[in-house]
């Protein structure tokens, strides 16, 4: 055996990489065209509903952008040896980020909301509402684009393995996907606001949907932020069972686990460093044939120790 032979990629982009950057990008540009639209239509036309819409959209593009951004980052740094561990990662930072303006989305929507109860402003109720329509036709259309249908791709036994633990899933597409349908869910709270308060002459109702809205947002930052924050710290998901797959495995073959470390490295790969104590060790290559059954390892270090046994005199 060469050393050729034991050198290996350090790519660890997630199934479908090219195809979610393509249709983000798709999704950035048209969340952008919307918002200047609205925003030139609403300057022209005097609505303030439209200019106002256009400028809430533009916070969305943003974190659609950092989505688009960590995609294309990941893919041109993907064989940058100074990434020691590949650039799997990045999309779960770009998550982080768009985690982060999600919450922060949400905090502007509450307290505007909250001003309205205070000071009620007079309601344009048949505008707002188309506005609110053409805002929900675009973010359904977004996210069709960014449903995540890798599920329909991919049936070899393996994967079937790697989906029920939900190692496939790509928190940077889930950011995107999150941010389309947080801006949809709080078109249809305010066409159903707006409907009944023009009908039933309740203002208050508004203002009061903007809250639950800014409520049920806030709890999809928090878990995505707890998703990805994760991963960047190395943070299995609870229920994780690779640890355990790996000390059964080793222990199979009579050998003892001392020291383990497992993270993930990429939507669907993950890196192992293994230390094991054996009286009388064996190759490193048996090893790793024993745990060759865990697709999920893409990366994995074997360490050997052997012990010294003292008998009695």
């Amino acid at each position: 055996m060469d050393a050729s032979s034991l050198t290996h990629s350090h790519v660890f982009l997630g199934h479908g990489q090219d195809r979610n950057e393509k249709r983000t990008w798709w999704v950035v540009g048209l969340t952008a065209v919307t918002m200047v639209a609205e925003i030139i239509a609403g300057s022209l036309f005097g609505s303030m509903a439209l200019v106002a819409d256009g400028w809430h959209m533009a916070t969305h593009a943003a974190a659609l952008l950092i989505a688009a951004c960590a995609y294309m980052l990941a893919r041109r740094h993907a064989h940058d040896p100074r990434y020691s561990f590949g650039t799997g990662r990045l999309g779960d930072l770009g998550a982080f980020a768009s985690a982060v303006v999600l919450a922060l989305i949400s905090l502007q929507i509450a307290w505007e909301s909250l001003g309205r109860m205070v000071s009620p402003v007079p309601i344009q109720y048949d505008q707002a509402m188309a506005v609110a329509a053409l805002g929900l036709a675009v973010n359904l259309a977004s996210a069709w684009l960014l449903k995540d249908d890798h599920h329909h791709h991919h049936h070899d036994h393996h994967h079937d393995h790697d989906d029920h633990h939900g190692h496939h899933r790509d928190n940077n597409l889930r950011a995107a996907y999150v941010h389309v349908m947080a801006d949809a869910l709080t078109s249809v709270l305010a066409i159903g606001a707006l409907y009944l308060g023009r009908d039933f002459n309740w203002p208050w109702l508004d203002p009061l949907i903007g809250v639950v809205g800014a409520l049920v947002i806030a709890r999809w930052s928090w878990g995505l932020l707890k998703d990805s924050g994760g991963v960047l710290v190395g943070l299995l998901p609870k229920g994780e069972d690779l640890p355990d797959e790996i000390r059964q495995a080793i222990h199979g073959l009579g050998d003892q686990v001392v020291d383990l470390h497992v993270w993930q490295v990429g939507p669907g790969h993950h890196a192992a460093i293994v230390a094991i104590a054996s009286a009388r060790p064996k190759a490193v290559a048996e090893y790793k044939q024993a745990l060759a059954h865990l697709h999920e390892i893409s990366h994995l270090t074997v360490e050997t120790h052997r012990l010294v046994l003292d008998f009695p005199s």
